[in-house]
């Protein structure tokens, strides 16, 4: 209890030497788009930075990629207001092509791994080897699997690699706009891939494992000021936070890794 009420007091400070250095000492709305591969330990530190800088963070949440109405990309087309965007490094280099995020405000927060679950009390599955990873996929009844970027790796590059493609085609589903432990826990699919993080709140599932190292995608999750940010130098500020080593704990425990050398 110590320990854990000591690390909060760091946080604490840290988010406050961090805002008060920059001269951002204003509170400030600071309006947040983030993918669901960082929102565990986002979710924990937040309040931490809010109570230390009295800054408000407004948070919308959604994909990396896609074309679903509540994905970041799809956001940002519709014009709604955000100072940050976090979610996965492609797809936050691609907004910057695009002038939707601000050239060289790219921070690197995290490396995120894939892992797979079952629904609560099931069988659990081997997936400790290549060989078992496909033999569980060729004998599952049904595979979810996010149509971000996890979900993008195994449906046009691992399932190819294994050979597989074909055969497992018609039992697959692409899950857009929820959680795909979700869809396990409920039943809808035997198993589930998606980032790790992103897996381990849900309830009603079982975390089976990574996927193995020789087929494994580690995914970077990057933050970025948005282009017409009415906040910049306080979305900076929460960036820089959220990178710093005050955060590690946090994440680590969330299934994640920080990014220490951040570009």
């Amino acid at each position: 209890m110590k320990t854990a009420a000591r690390a909060s007091r760091t946080v604490a400070l840290f988010a406050a030497s961090i805002l008060f250095l920059g001269g951002t000492a204003r509170a400030e709305e600071i309006r947040v788009m983030t993918s669901g591969a960082f929102t565990a330990p986002y979710l924990q530190l937040i309040p931490e930075f809010e109570r230390a800088t009295h800054n408000k963070i407004v948070t919308a949440y959604g994909a990396s990629m896609g074309n679903a109405p509540d994905s970041i990309p799809s956001r940002l087309q519709r014009g709604e207001p955000v100072d940050i965007v976090i979610l996965a490094a492609d797809a936050l280099d691609a907004l910057i092509k695009q002038g939707k995020v601000v050239p060289g405000s790219r921070v690197d927060l995290v490396r995120s791994s894939i892992g797979m679950a079952v629904r609560a009390g099931a069988p659990m599955p081997d997936i400790s080897t290549v060989d078992a990873l496909k033999r569980t996929l060729l004998e599952a009844r049904s595979i979810a699997y996010s149509a971000s970027a996890s979900g993008v790796y195994l449906s046009h590059e691992m399932f190819q690699r294994l050979g597989i493609a074909d055969q497992i085609r018609s039992k697959c589903k692409r899950i857009a706009s929820e959680p795909v432990g979700a869809v396990v826990a409920r039943g809808d699919a035997e198993i589930g891939f998606q980032q790790i993080s992103e897996l381990l709140p849900v309830p009603g599932i079982d975390y089976v494992g990574p996927l193995p190292r020789e087929v494994q995608k580690v995914t970077v999750f990057s933050a970025g000021v948005a282009v017409g940010a009415k906040q910049p130098d306080a979305a900076r500020a929460l960036i820089k936070f959220l990178a710093s080593p005050a955060a590690a704990p946090v994440i680590k425990k969330t299934g994640l890794e920080l990014v220490t050398q951040a570009r």
